[in-house]
């Protein structure tokens, strides 16, 4: 039995003693793995002076389950990726005044484990990134670290995103979406919406991230495959035009903690070798540094550095995100900007363009995961 069983009521958050944390991590979607490595990195970052830690993760079922609290398990190791341990001790989120979590031991029976105080979700696309798990806290009270129920679900998705940024006034690189009922019944309207874009195009689910389901399609005969292989992880597809010869821009955002203006990182760019056809999961999470280079800051000029971050906090108030986003950009060769797609829970190892952008701005790792905590714990609850 753990301490954290053991002992609920001295742990508490709510009897006066260290505000407890539960990180939760791993979940149903595709980028399962990619959560589990940032979830190691948020437990190695949590001060254990000044909070209570507890580790729940999600299995690929959607199993809510009591954690090791083992950072050094939760990384990729030759390759392998790391999961949710399925044998752990099955745990439920209690909606009653005590805002706790109970343990379903089979063979000591429920076990309150106490109230938590902040769930920090570092959870990566459906099911978790997407407004689901938020709408869960917020029916049980929960405070969290990051995006509500609405800015996480339309972030998720591509597709609304890109109407509510077009509708604010943010230029966005031409697209078409495909659904799956377009898809099954009218592929030759599919077919020419995409034609209308030119090629090459990108194909992507409209709900994943960490570009997994990615396809770059230089020619219209390899568009049907493209699309089934972004069907494999959501039945919404999302075309977009190729933006030709343009640069990879990306920009932080923090919430204020004073409740002033969100605050803007230090401007990226992302370059990486010309055998990737894109900045792909493998380029992403697999290869070695070599390979990839993030030039922070970008080499830009004071003015479009300073652009790229107005318009990055104006995304970021355009879709109501709180706590925290990643802005992704392109910098074409005429020296316009397109707002690419906003992340509210972008990768998040030390190691990820998140943080390295923060740090390069005098924000730390561990500073940056205390000021999210802290951010979630000064948060109201219900509708803000």
């Amino acid at each position: 039995m753990s301490e954290l069983e053991r002992s609920p009521d001295t742990r508490d958050g709510a009897t006066g003693s260290k505000p407890r944390v539960a990180v939760v991590f791993g979940g149903r979607s595709s980028e399962h793995a990619v959560s589990c490595v940032t979830a190691g990195s948020v437990l190695r970052a949590l001060d254990r002076d000044k909070y209570d830690v507890v580790p729940i993760g999600i299995t690929t079922d959607g199993r809510w389950v009591l954690e090791r609290d083992e950072p050094e398990r939760l990384v990729i190791q030759a390759g392998r990726l790391p999961e949710v341990d399925e044998k752990g001790t099955a745990v439920v989120l209690a909606n009653d005044d005590e805002r706790g979590l109970v343990c379903l031991d089979p063979a000591a029976g429920p076990t309150a484990l106490g109230r938590i105080d902040v769930v920090f979700p570092v959870l990566h696309g459906p099911f978790g990134e997407d407004g689901t798990l938020q709408g869960l806290l917020e029916m049980a009270g929960v405070r969290y670290v990051g995006a509500g129920v609405l800015a996480s679900a339309v972030a998720m998705d591509k597709h609304y995103a890109k109407l509510i940024l077009q509708a604010n006034g943010f230029p966005v690189a031409p697209y078409t979406v495909i659904t799956r009922r377009a898809w099954e019944t009218d592929r030759a309207a599919c077919q020419e919406a995409v034609d209308s874009l030119g090629y090459p195009v990108f194909v992507k689910p409209a709900r994943g991230g960490s570009s997994i389901g990615i396809t770059k399609v230089r020619q219209r005969a390899d568009l049907p495959e493209a699309v089934e292989e972004a069907r494999r992880y959501d039945p919404k597809v999302v075309v977009e035009a190729a933006v030709l010869n343009a640069r990879e821009i990306e920009c932080g955002v923090l919430e204020s903690l004073d409740g002033g203006r969100p605050e803007a990182s230090v401007v990226a760019e992302i370059c990486y070798d010309t055998e990737y056809e894109f900045y792909d999961f493998q380029a992403k999470y697999l290869d070695d540094e070599t390979h990839v280079d993030l030039r922070l800051p970008a080499d830009l000029e004071p003015s479009v550095a300073q652009e790229v971050q107005d318009m990055a906090i104006r995304a970021f108030e355009a879709l109501s995100v709180e706590g925290l986003a990643r802005v992704d950009f392109f910098l074409r060769e005429d020296g316009t900007l397109l707002l690419n797609e906003i992340n509210t829970m972008p990768g998040f190892t030390p190691y990820s363009m998140f943080p390295r952008m923060w740090a390069a701005s005098g924000l730390d790792y561990p500073s940056l995961v205390d000021r999210l905590v802290q951010l979630a714990l000064r948060r109201p609850l219900g509708l803000r």
